[in-house]
């Protein structure tokens, strides 16, 4: 079975299965505060080409507001849904839309911002951006209470660009390395116990 057709697959399915909890999640964000329930941001996706990532919005919507990038610890941002939505990882479930949309695979490197994609050395770069992004893979795994980590540093920006950021790029090599269908199956599976 093709990576691709994987992903169409248990995309669909998941969007099926989820149709009702989705529903949900969507009424809980309206309900707590106002603002669309969806949150676009620009990533960059294969090849380098830009897309507008879905995920569930968890922060007050401000259109004027153009605050940090990175969220540190308990931001003050976030909403009282949005903490239960980014602590649970569900805000992350509207980006079946973009893995049925092909923008996205259920596992690839997590698309990061142009701004940071720039301060990627040549050869990763080339090398991370040579597959779909995901919504999961080792780097996700790792990091998935990146935000605590960011929180407990002086500079947080600097951390990231220093610390995190390299060990992200070298754990997205290592999944290009090792990319397959087998490979993916894994990680979703360790995605769903770490869950």
């Amino acid at each position: 079975m093709s990576k691709r057709l994987l992903d169409l697959l248990l995309s669909g399915l998941g969007l099926a299965v989820l149709a009702l909890p989705l529903l949900l999640v969507a009424l809980a964000i309206k309900l707590d505060s106002r603002g669309p329930v969806f949150y676009r941001q620009v990533r960059v996706g294969r090849f380098g080409r830009e897309f507008r990532i879905h995920k569930f919005r968890t922060m007050a919507h401000n259109p004027a507001d153009h605050g940090p990038q990175l969220t540190v610890g308990l931001d003050t941002r976030i909403t009282r849904v949005g903490a239960f939505l980014r602590r649970t990882k569900l805000d992350e479930l509207a980006q079946l839309f973009d893995v049925l949309a092909g923008t996205m695979s259920l596992v690839g490197p997590r698309p990061e911002v142009p701004r940071y994609v720039a301060l990627y050395p040549a050869d990763l770069r080339e090398k991370v951006l040579s597959v779909r992004p995901g919504i999961t893979d080792f780097a996700s795994i790792e990091y998935r209470d990146e935000g605590t980590l960011l929180a407990q540093s002086s500079d947080p920006e600097r951390t990231y660009r220093e610390v995190i950021l390299p060990t992200k790029l070298a754990l997205q090599a290592r999944y290009v390395d090792e990319t397959g269908v087998w490979t993916d199956m894994k990680l979703i599976g360790r995605t769903l116990r770490v869950l």
